[in-house]
């Protein structure tokens, strides 16, 4: 085949690019330029500028194959970092790499892989595409550490089918780093990128404070009956969930249970879970046929949670969901559901407390709207 691999200079495309190549296939390495790598250049961990854009060319050299440097940093800086800063601003807590998926990294290099002729796109997710009797499937990872999949649940089934996942049927990171060893790629040691790719010194409260300066504004930190309890210094600090650094004693473990955007509001209580919440989808992307009627999955709320059991309901144009148990369902962030290791669907958590009319009262929202 002619593929296009999407290379961001780190261990894992590169070990791609050059299976790949290994194989016999047609290979062409892109890279996207994101942000302004002037001001990341000698940031440890980053992808996709300065360092890593060199380590790209690099490899790409190395195995003998064309290189391309695209620039994207006006699409991304709109479609992934003003989208990061609006969801904090909305009191929200956004997946920047959900967004970067969804938009620069899948649909402008899909489009570039079809410009060029190529027949399929590879990345370096790990991540599995199964071809089942109805099309393209989307799976866990074998390796459940580097499992992927919960990041790549928006991709749609027509960009799935033109997408593969070399490494997702990979042991461990350790059988990666081998292999690069083995081909001699000169970042054969090289760290892993951090999650938020364009935070410098993790620093993202300056990031929403550039873009949405009204994120970052004071406000009042109070319990669930209205009471106010403290001052904060941004809604954009909090995250529904969030147990630690609130700066409040009251003689109990105390949780963010929701943040009121429009009062910036934070507001705390006991248990930032409740049992039998349910979460409503309006924007879903399905990867299987929607089923009639309730059906049992597994869901996960989080990237960083085990999936847990639930019921849902669904239809084309939304799916409800259930979870067995209490479950902190954060909105911003997206609720996936899987049938085994299979991945059926993916949403946006939206919602969050709403206002007693009248009373001055915040009471958590019994449905959260994805």
């Amino acid at each position: 085949m002619k593929v296009l691999v999407a290379m961001s200079g780190g261990v894992d495309s590169s070990v791609v690019a050059a299976m790949m190549h290994a194989q016999g296939h047609e290979v062409i390495g892109a890279t996207l330029q994101l942000y302004d790598h002037g001001a990341a250049i000698h940031k440890k961990g980053a992808c996709c500028a300065g360092q890593d854009i060199h380590d790209a060319r690099r490899v790409a050299d190395h195995i003998g194959i064309a290189h391309y440097v695209l620039d994207r940093e006006e699409r991304f800086r709109e479609a992934v970092i003003q989208d990061f800063a609006d969801t904090y601003a909305r009191g929200e807590t956004p997946i920047p790499c959900i967004r970067c998926n969804q938009t620069v990294k899948f649909t402008d290099l899909i489009d570039l892989a079809a410009d060029m002729g190529c027949d399929a796109l590879a990345t370096g997710h790990y991540a599995r595409r199964v071809d089942g009797p109805g099309g393209p499937e989307l799976h866990m990872a074998a390796d459940p550490a580097r499992d992927q999949s919960y990041f790549l649940a928006h991709t749609t089934v027509a960009q799935l089918s033109r997408t593969l996942f070399p490494l997702g049927g990979m042991a461990s990171k350790a059988e990666v780093r081998a292999l690069a060893t083995q081909y001699g790629l000169p970042v054969a040691e090289k760290a892993d990128s951090q999650d938020i790719c364009f935070v410098p010194h993790g620093n993202y409260a300056g990031i929403v404070e550039k873009y949405r300066p009204d994120a970052m504004e004071p406000g009042e930190i109070v319990d669930e009956e209205g009471r106010v309890l403290g001052r904060h210094q941004g809604i954009a600090r909090y995250t529904v969930g969030q147990g630690r650094g609130l700066g409040i004693a009251i003689g109990e473990r105390i949780f963010v249970t929701a943040i009121d955007a429009g009062r910036r509001r934070i507001v705390v209580g006991p248990k930032p879970a409740r049992a039998g919440e349910t979460i409503t989808s309006a924007e879903v992307n399905w990867l299987v046929e929607p089923p009639e009627g309730e059906f049992r999955a597994l869901v996960k709320l989080r990237a960083r949670e085990n999936p847990h059991a639930a019921t849902l309901t669904g239809d084309a144009g939304q799916v409800t969901v259930r979870p067995d148990a209490a479950s902190v369902s954060a909105p911003g962030q997206s609720v996936v559901a899987y049938d085994g290791t299979r991945v059926l669907c993916a949403g946006v958590i939206r919602g969050g407390a709403t206002l007693t009319a009248g009373a001055g009262q915040h009471t958590r929202t019994p449905t959260v709207v994805v």
